[in-house]
């Protein structure tokens, strides 16, 4: 599938299934004005089904020879589990051509089946955390949900 040069409404799509409102443009924005990284998309038949803003290299958050998600979703539902893998795949061939030797993200541990496949891929945990949300609700902090996010 080819995108427009300006893919947003297909990441406001597929974001809004992930959590109605959350919109990306803004961060997307930043990462291509200020040549911090790329923005990574994976589609099948049907559509935009993962989104994933990666930092790279020195001058970005990520660092030196590194490439860091700063957030990355799938779209839920049945694939959820494979378009993640083929993300996360995408994740590592983008770090690997950009000459990163280290990928890293942030995950929730609330959405278990995220943190579940990417320890089966050999992430390992550094750091934790604690999210406070107001009001106390789970947004995408849930068991299904493919979401990673910045948690440094």
């Amino acid at each position: 599938m080819h995108y427009p040069s300006d893919p947003s409404d297909a990441v406001r799509d597929l974001t809004d299934a992930v959590y109605e409102g959350l919109d990306l443009g803004r961060e997307i924005g930043a990462v291509l004005d200020q040549r911090l990284g790329e923005t990574v998309l994976i589609d099948d038949a049907t559509g935009l089904q993962g989104v994933a803003i990666c930092h790279i290299g020195a001058g970005s958050e990520a660092g030196s020879g590194r490439c860091h998600v700063k957030f990355a979703a799938v779209r839920p539902g049945r694939g959820a589990a494979r378009s993640f893998g083929r993300l996360i795949d995408a994740c590592h061939d983008l770090a690997a051509t950009e000459g990163a030797t280290l990928l890293s993200t942030g995950v929730n541990f609330a959405r278990e089946k995220a943190y579940t496949a990417l320890r089966r891929r050999g992430f390992r945990s550094q750091i934790q955390g604690v999210t406070m949300h107001r009001p106390n609700e789970p947004a995408y902090d849930r068991s299904t949900s493919y979401v990673l996010d910045d948690w440094r």
